[in-house]
């Protein structure tokens, strides 16, 4: 069975500090596009200690309150697994903040932007492909890291997508939220962390938005299953330990 780690890097805090962990809305989303494997929540943000990249076949990085700015017990030991995974060819996704970590790590930056909050429905064209996303974060990339290619992006967000010259995709935004979640967030922090001109430009993108959730877990699933199907062929190739 293929094993999936799930590195959740978000603890919520008052007001949302009741919401379920991110790891258990990107198993619920992924799952059905990957039932055959085994999804196993990784709770970083709580003092776990971070898997070796042998140790599974691959791996998520959530979304997180933090920026790569911050300095946390877990910031410094997320850098160096990200180099280790990368040096053992171990598939890792992205979202948000893993996006900007892993673009940070492997030689890019990521930065608090100048929009403030970003919050609610985008559009964000994908190899072509216009896609309806849920964002929120403040922070983005800023420089594309050495072997990386923008393969999405947005009008407000250049470097949306990208793509690894070994096995890494990354998002900027988030495909394991839905709708009524995101809603429910921007009304518990209008007035508080969000101000209310941002909190109604939220309300008004998010009014009767459909997300192909669907669509892009489709992707991840199949950039997991084709760079483990291609692992394997290279380990039983005839001249080679299998």
């Amino acid at each position: 069975m293929v094993r999936i780690a799930i590195l959740d890097l978000c603890k919520y805090s008052p007001p949302l500090d009741d919401c379920a962990p991110t790891s258990s809305a990107i198993a619920d989303w992924l799952q059905p596009a990957m039932p055959e494997a085994e999804l196993v929540p990784v709770m970083v943000c709580d003092g776990a200690e971070i898997p070796a990249a042998g140790e599974f076949d691959g791996f998520v990085l959530s979304g997180s309150e933090q920026g790569v700015y911050n300095e946390t017990e877990w910031m410094e030991p997320m850098r160096a697994f990200l180099l280790q995974a990368k040096l053992a060819r171990v598939p890792l996704f992205g979202i948000c903040f893993g996006h900007q970590l892993m673009a940070d790590t492997f030689g890019g930056r990521a930065e608090k932007a100048d929009l403030g909050h970003v919050i609610g429905a985008r559009r964000f064209d994908i190899e072509g492909q216009s896609v309806t996303a849920l964002v929120w974060h403040q922070d983005q990339v800023t420089q594309v890291p050495p072997g990386a290619a923008v393969i999405g992006s947005s009008d407000y967000c250049p470097v949306a997508v990208l793509a690894y010259d070994f096995p890494a995709l990354s998002v900027q935004f988030h495909p394991e939220f839905a709708p009524d979640f995101v809603i429910e967030a921007v009304n518990r922090l209008d007035g508080a962390e969000l101000d209310p001109a941002e909190a109604q430009r939220a309300r008004k993108s998010l009014a009767g938005v459909g997300v192909a959730e669907d669509l892009m877990a489709a992707r991840v699933a199949n950039f997991f299953t084709r760079t483990l199907a291609a692992r394997k062929h290279l380990a039983t190739a005839p001249g080679l330990p299998a």
